[in-house]
């Protein structure tokens, strides 16, 4: 069966957002997190531009609009994250630092956003299948442990070092 991802106008400018490349954003910590998951352009991200962005990143990868990402969709998904990750500067390294911290990360930054929908951490019930209502779920789990001074919104100041 051949996959095919539903993608139309609206979404596929989020897709090519999410995928965007925006050099600078290396260097200012939760810059590119706020630009592409900022809906309103406040400057700020709350829990509900949150739920509302991973909203649209599920539908994008929903090849057959079923409200379940299979393991086949999340291939596709995995690999937008990857390229997205490796474009800007966020790429996994097998869990090792660079050596120059305390090897202590408890931010978990954009790199923390990203991984956060990984099919391993979405799959909440563990059956191998990621469901619209898991995949949203992921919000309320993660986002708590990026707001670092509580305030309910994230902005460029709850990345970076701690």
């Amino acid at each position: 069966m051949e996959l095919t991802m539903h993608v139309s106008k609206p979404l596929s400018v989020i897709l090519l957002t999410f995928l965007s490349v925006p050099v600078f954003a290396q260097q200012q910590p939760g810059l590119h997190f706020i630009e592409n998951w900022d809906l309103n352009e406040d400057g700020v991200v709350t829990v509900e531009e949150t739920r509302e962005r991973r909203g649209d990143i599920f539908t994008t990868f929903d090849a057959n609009e079923d409200d379940v990402l299979t393991a086949e969709e999340y291939v596709m998904f995995d690999e937008a994250r990857e390229a997205d990750m490796n474009e800007n500067g966020y790429a996994v390294m097998g869990g090792q630092g660079q050596g120059k911290g305390q090897g202590k990360r408890s931010g978990m930054g954009e790199h923390g956003a990203a991984m956060a929908m990984t099919r391993q951490n979405a799959d909440l019930d563990g059956d191998g299948r990621v469901t619209r209502a898991e995949f949203l779920s992921g919000v309320d789990l993660w986002f708590p442990t990026q707001d670092r001074n509580g305030d309910g919104v994230l902005t460029q100041d709850d990345f970076g070092r701690r």
